[in-house]
C-alpha cells in the first residue's frame, strides 16, 4: 500500500531510470490493460518494455496522450487505461488534466515523466526545470489522487492502487536523461490497428 504519510514534493522525489519505470508498469499488467505513450523517448522504453497489442505509441502528436488515453477509458470504462507522459508533453496541454477531471473516468491513470528537458529535441530546459509542479497543477485541475512517487517501490505501490481502485490518478515520476532502451517501429497504420485488436474492436 503506497505510503499515506506526509506528501511526497518534487525536490525530495528519487530521481529513477525511465526505462525502468516503464519496466516495472508493464510487469503488474496482468489484465490487458491499454497503455497510451505519448511521444520520443516515453513511447520508446514502453515500445522496448515488450510489443503488447494494448499499447498505443503515439507518433508525432505532442502532449495529445492524455487525451487518447481519456477517450479509450471513456470507450472502455471496464478496461484500466495508463497514460505515459513527459513533462514537455504536459505543458503542451495542459488543459487536458481540467478535462480529465471533470469527466472523472475511474480507469484511468496517468504517469507522468519529469525529466525537466526536453530530451528529444536537444535538452532544453523545461518549466518544471525551474519553478513548476505538474502533479500540484493536476491536484488544484481537480485531480485528487495526484502524487509524487518518493521511489521504485513507492512507484509500485501508486501503480497498484491504480489497477485495484478507482481513479482518475496521476502519479508524478522524477526521470533521468538516460538514452531510450529502443526505438518504436513508426508504422502509424500498423500501430494503430494492432491497437484495435487489441482493444477488442478489430479482428
Amino acid at each position: 500500500m503506497a505510503s499515506r504519510q506526509s506528501p511526497v514534493t518534487r525536490d525530495i522525489a528519487k530521481v529513477m531510470n525511465r526505462a525502468d519505470i516503464t519496466r516495472r508498469l508493464v510487469a503488474r499488467l496482468e489484465n490487458e490493460e491499454a497503455v497510451v505513450g505519448g511521444i520520443g523517448h516515453t513511447n520508446f522504453d514502453l515500445w522496448a518494455s515488450g510489443q503488447r497489442p494494448q499499447n498505443f505509441y503515439m507518433l508525432g502528436s505532442m502532449g495529445l496522450a492524455p487525451s487518447i488515453a481519456l477517450g479509450v477509458a471513456i470507450a472502455q470504462p471496464q478496461r484500466r487505461v495508463f497514460c505515459l507522459e513527459g513533462d514537455g508533453s504536459m505543458i503542451m496541454h495542459l488543459g487536458s488534466l481540467g478535462t480529465i477531471a471533470m469527466v472523472a473516468p475511474r480507469n484511468l491513470a496517468i504517469v507522468l515523466l519529469d525529466n525537466g528537458i526536453y530530451q528529444i529535441t536537444g535538452g532544453q530546459k523545461t518549466h518544471t526545470s525551474h519553478c513548476t509542479d505538474l502533479v500540484g497543477i493536476a491536484a488544484a485541475s481537480g485531480i485528487a489522487r495526484a502524487e509524487w512517487a518518493r521511489d521504485e517501490a513507492h512507484f509500485e505501490a501508486w501503480v497498484d492502487r491504480a489497477l485495484a481502485e478507482d481513479g482518475p490518478w496521476l502519479i508524478g515520476v522524477r526521470t533521468d536523461n538516460a538514452p531510450p532502451a529502443g526505438v518504436t517501429d513508426r508504422d502509424p497504420v500498423r500501430i494503430r490497428e494492432r491497437f484495435m485488436v487489441g482493444l477488442g474492436v478489430r479482428k
